[in-house]
Formats: C-alpha cells, structure tokens, sequence
C-alpha cells in the first residue's frame, strides 16, 4: 500500500477516535482505513492502536509515532506550499530556441516578461537548425512549423504565409509561370527546414489544398537577390528583406 495513504490514515484515527471517523474524513471505506493502519504495524512489526469493540487508544509505540506522522505530515504540507510558490512566481532561467529572423518579434515580448518577472533569466539562442529541445535542454523552441516530436506541448502562436517571389531579372531570363505546375520547371530555393522538402504545398483560389514538387537547388533566400533563382519564403521575411 502507499506508505503516506496509511501515514495520513493512522493520524486520522488517531484525531477522529476511530476508524469510522477517520474513513469519513478521508472519503475512504472503514475496513481500507483499517487495513492501512494494519499495513504500517506489519512493517514497523509493533502494535500502533489497541482496538476494542468500544474504542480505539494509541499504545506508547503508537504516540512516538503518530508524533513524528504529524512533523512528516507537515513538513509535505510546507514542500507543497513552496512549489506552489515556485510555480506562482517564476525565477530561475528560461533556454528559449528560435529562428533568427523571429528574433524581432519576439524581443518586444521578451523585454516585457524580463519586467514582468524579474526574478526569470532568458538564455535566448538563435538559428536555424533543427534542435532536440530534451537532450539540448531547452525549455522553449519557437518555430515556424510543429514540432516532429509528438510528445511535447505545442501552442500556435499566429498564422503566417509564404509568398513565392523572385528578382527581375530571373523573371526576364526564365518568364513569368502562369500555372502551379510551371513552378517545377525553375530553379527553386527551398530552406532546409522546410518540412514538406522539395513538395511546395498551397492553397488554391478555390480554397483548395495543391502542391507542386520543384527542382530545389540551395538555400537560402540571399541567392534569390543575386539575381538567381524562384523562392518561397514568409511572409514577413520578404516584407523585411524586399
């Protein structure tokens, strides 16, 4: 049996007189709280009660114990409040993971928990590879695409869209694609995160789910203002950098 259950039962009976009492107090049957009390006297090998058909007493073993029950007891009661505590005002440090090009919208909201909690460090690490957050030990990971590990809890934060763009001069060499399927013909940059790889998945007028697998041929998106290829890229990326 859990051996703090049959603590807290025994100091129950103890307070309440008897076993009856006890049960009601902890919303358990006569005969668990019984068996409990018995669970800790066959271990301890010492006779904790003497029971009567009238009444229940504390033999002298029992009071030394039932004293220390109450000093365990309540010291749990005070871990408790301390991790409640914890937990109400956080502190300690926060490994946050992100993209780099988050970093600007996630600083604002950085600075504002950092005054929130000023107890709280921020260990914010920038990049672009994909990350193990349990055996990198990072708390946070803010990512543009869930995670593959199913285990972990993932909140969506906002939506975002990917645009297709390219330079000029591209479009002067190669032409302008008038169909989805016309894309496989260019020359693509695809990032190396992108989860779907070389299959560009969308949403059609009809909204309608379509995709198109491209020839990929690098990343990332500085080669596209050399002049070179078609990429995908988010939106706020091109609002950024175009």
């Amino acid at each position: 049996m859990d051996r703090l259950t049959s603590l807290t039962a025994f100091v129950r009976v103890v307070d309440s007189g008897g076993f009856s009492a006890a049960g009601r107090r902890l919303n358990m049957s006569t005969t668990m709280v019984s068996n409990h009390v018995q669970a800790l006297e066959d271990r301890l090998g010492a006779r904790l009660l003497n029971r009567t058909t009238r009444k229940v007493s504390v033999t002298e073993v029992g009071k030394a114990y039932y004293d220390r029950c109450i000093q365990i007891l309540a010291d749990l009661e005070q871990a408790d409040d301390v991790a409640g505590a914890l937990q109400s005002t956080p502190r300690g440090t926060l490994r946050v993971y992100t993209a780099t090009h988050i970093v600007p919208f996630i600083a604002p909201v950085v600075t504002g928990f950092l005054a929130s909690y000023p107890d709280v460090k921020v260990d914010l690490t920038m990049g672009e590879r994909a990350i193990d957050m349990i055996d990198e030990g990072y708390d946070v990971a803010i990512r543009l695409t869930p995670p593959p590990d199913s285990s972990l809890i993932v909140r969506n934060l906002a939506t975002w869209r990917h645009v297709l763009c390219c330079s000029p001069g591209y479009i002067d060499k190669h032409g302008r694609p008038q169909q989805l399927s016309e894309l496989a013909n260019h020359n693509c940059v695809r990032h190396a995160l992108y989860p779907y790889e070389d299959e560009w998945r969308f949403v059609d007028r009809k909204d309608m789910p379509a995709s198109v697998r491209i020839s990929a041929i690098c990343s990332p998106t500085a080669v596209t203002r050399c002049g070179r290829p078609r990429c995908r890229v988010s939106a706020f990326a091109w609002c950024r950098d175009f």
